[in-house]
């Protein structure tokens, strides 16, 4: 046991009968934490102390009764230490020597052991992960990872049989080693105040915590997971939804083929009874009233029985307003039969002064897909209630073709009705037509806008760069892609890039070189020379490729997002088979050379089951550019030992060296 008999002076008692050790250790300023590790098995005290002081450093003192309370080891730190814990985690690869290469008492036992961590909780809301040499005390290997904006609280668990920590700033975080890495995972729960570990019949790895003036018994579970998800069922098939700036409540836009509404379904229901009814004789029509009137009053849960199948060429529709924080729905707007809503957005109109945000919703009529048959479409406009909680429909506004694509722009409507690029502005009856383009090869399914510049994207040929010019009030392509491209999604970097998502499953990102300028002139006459007009039956200018590679699942949605706090942005994507996966950029050459040679190494050295070569299979439609393959780098923690010293003595370093390498650019982005 250790006490701190002043600010500054550390006594050491020998636990038993409480004999206190002569010596005295003064520190040399005010002590504001200390930790003890676990006694190791087969030994009688813990051989470390960990003190954290006021001038912003952590000192190891050691605790050998030979050299009592004596300094090892100090390591300086960016803001006071709020809390401190030394814990046993991972495992060891060999065991550690003395100076003579000759095993030391404490060196023994470690070849299966684990690792000693001291963790270091700052008052800035930092993390920091250091190694605490079993033998000399030195402390190395220093990881940092921000966790909030309150100071940091350490407190020592169990989790499946072996240490863990669990962090608490402004929310929980939870650090823990599981298949062969460690994972620094927030706990989806209350903020907690204080925390230990608890072991019963009934839960045998449990946390007893206070949060607020509570007591809570906690039991973790989905360890590894890296997100934590909530279901709400809907009705319908979720197509978009759109997020209120003000309030973050969504507006989801629900759309079944082969589906019936409910109005229809009634209808259906009371058509059957009827049939009934008329089918019967006059002995057996009492009987069957009340066959049909049974029938009618029946209701079958849909999520059991499954719902009715309408037919080819028959949609059900409705918007859905949703608080997703706790899954309540606040309005829903149900649509005629055969209405199937394609697309949707929430903008503001400069024209109408209230400064309220409204929705518009592009709806296809009686839409059949394959051959591709509709009858016209509308765009409806619905003005949201400031908080959210409802909408009000305004107007709708007929248009010959399917409203694939809609987003706002300078305070008024950009729409892609079939291939026809439009700007509309808000009238009191229906929308007004301002301008269009139609240049677009076949069908418009995206649109994104930054500044004076539209970015559209064709159902099959790629993205064309579009500049409006407000004087002509025109809108000009002035560059666009060399390569076609069957577009399921896109994401806007910055003013020049794009990145892009198709439906073979390939992600590439395309920029426009500095010698592109938008201030073209379109050619109303057709005077120009032939070679002047465009390359490749296009426009005249054409944007690079910068990076291309295959993801092997088709990319539904592309944003570009943060998802931790403090980290740094990422374009993060999700895909049809339900994959959240991430793409993060390099802030450096050196990163890029290191992890450029780690993959080359894990192709070689880690080839894929099935005997398929690596590069050929993310260079399946495009050649893979500038795209490193992190899932193959993340195999490395799980490859056999041998190899991983193999390829770190190829590559000039250690294994932990990697793993801190691999560690750190995973933590910088995500998780």
């Amino acid at each position: 046991m250790c006490k701190i008999c002043t600010n500054a002076d550390l006594c050491n008692f020998q636990t038993g009968e409480l004999n206190e050790y002569t010596e005295r250790s003064e520190m040399p300023n005010e002590i504001m934490c200390m930790a003890l590790g676990q006694v190791p098995e087969g030994e009688q005290r813990s051989w470390f102390l960990a003190v954290g002081l006021a001038d912003n450093t952590v000192r190891i003192i050691s605790l050998d009764p030979n050299n009592c309370l004596s300094p090892c080891s100090m390591q300086a730190l960016p803001s006071p230490a709020e809390s401190l814990c030394i814990v046993e985690m991972g495992h060891t690869e060999n065991t550690t020597t003395g100076a003579n290469d000759e095993p030391t008492e404490r060196s023994a036992n470690t070849s299966t052991k684990g690792t000693i961590y001291l963790n270091i909780g700052l008052s800035n809301g930092v993390l920091l992960r250091t190694v605490l040499d079993p033998v000399s005390g030195d402390l190395a290997d220093t990881r940092t990872r921000y966790l909030g904006s309150r100071p940091v609280k350490l407190f020592r668990i169990r989790m499946q049989g072996s240490e863990a920590v669990l962090a608490m700033s402004s929310r929980t975080w939870l650090s823990y080693y599981h298949q062969n890495r460690f994972h620094l995972t927030p706990l989806s729960y209350e903020t907690l105040e204080y925390a230990s570990g608890f072991s019963s019949e009934q839960c045998s790895e449990g946390i007893v915590a206070i949060s607020t003036n509570t007591l809570r018994i906690l039991a973790l579970e989905k360890l590894g997971a890296v997100f934590n998800q909530v279901s709400f069922p809907l009705e319908y098939t979720p197509r978009a939804f759109a997020i209120h700036p003000d309030t973050g409540r969504m507006i989801i836009a629900e759309t079944d083929h082969n589906a019936y509404t409910d109005e229809t379904k009634n209808a259906r229901k009371q058509q059957m009874a009827e049939e009934m009814r008329m089918a019967a004789g006059d002995e057996e029509r009492e009987l069957a009233n009340e066959m049909a009137n049974a029938f009618i009053n029946e209701i079958l849960p849909e999520e059991t029985f499954s719902s009715p199948k309408a037919g080819l060429g028959l949609w059900a529709s409705q918007i859905r307003g949703l608080d997703p924080i706790h899954g309540h729905t606040l309005f829903k707007i149900p649509f005629v039969q055969n209405e199937a809503i394609m697309s949707m957005c929430v903008l503001k109109f400069n024209i109408a002064a209230d400064g309220r945000y409204y929705l518009a919703v592009g709806v296809a009529k009686e839409l059949q897909l394959n051959p591709r048959i509709t009858n016209g479409g509308s765009i409806d406009i619905y003005k949201i209630d400031p908080t959210c909680s409802n909408i009000e429909f305004m107007h709708r506004t007929e248009i010959e073709e399917v409203p694939g694509a809609l987003a706002g722009f300078q305070g008024r409507l950009l729409a892609g009705c079939g291939r026809i690029l439009r700007i509309y502005d808000l009238g009191k009856k229906k929308l007004l037509r301002k301008c269009e383009n139609k240049h677009i090869p076949y069908q418009i399914v995206n649109i994104q806008a930054m500044g004076h510049r539209v970015y559209v994207s064709d159902v099959q040929e790629s993205v064309f760069f579009i500049r409006y010019k407000r004087a002509e009030n025109q809108l000009i392509i002035f560059a666009d892609d060399t390569h076609p491209r069957w577009v399921t999604a896109t994401t806007l970097l910055d003013y020049d890039t794009i990145a892009i998502a198709d439906k073979f499953g390939n992600m590439s990102v395309q920029r426009l070189p500095h010698s592109v300028t938008d201030d073209v002139d379109e050619d109303p006459t057709g005077t120009k020379s032939l070679w002047d007009r465009g390359l490749l039956s296009g426009a005249s200018q054409k944007s690079e490729n910068i990076s291309s590679f295959h993801v092997g699942e088709i990319i539904m949605s592309l944003q570009k997002a943060t998802l931790i706090p403090g980290g740094s942005e990422a374009l993060i994507y999700a895909t049809l088979s339900g994959t959240v996966g991430a793409f993060v950029p390099f802030t450096s050459r050196e990163d890029f050379d290191f992890f450029q040679h780690l993959e080359m190494h894990m192709r070689n050295e880690n080839p894929p089951l099935c005997g398929r070569d690596h590069l050929s299979y993310r260079s399946s439609y495009y050649t893979v550019k500038n795209v490193l393959d992190g899932d193959l780098c993340e195999q490395y923690l799980s490859i056999d030992p041998a190899k991983q010293k193999s390829i770190a003595g190829d590559m000039f370093r250690t294994p932990n060296q990697i793993c801190k390498k691999l560690e750190d650019i995973r933590t910088r982005y995500a998780f």
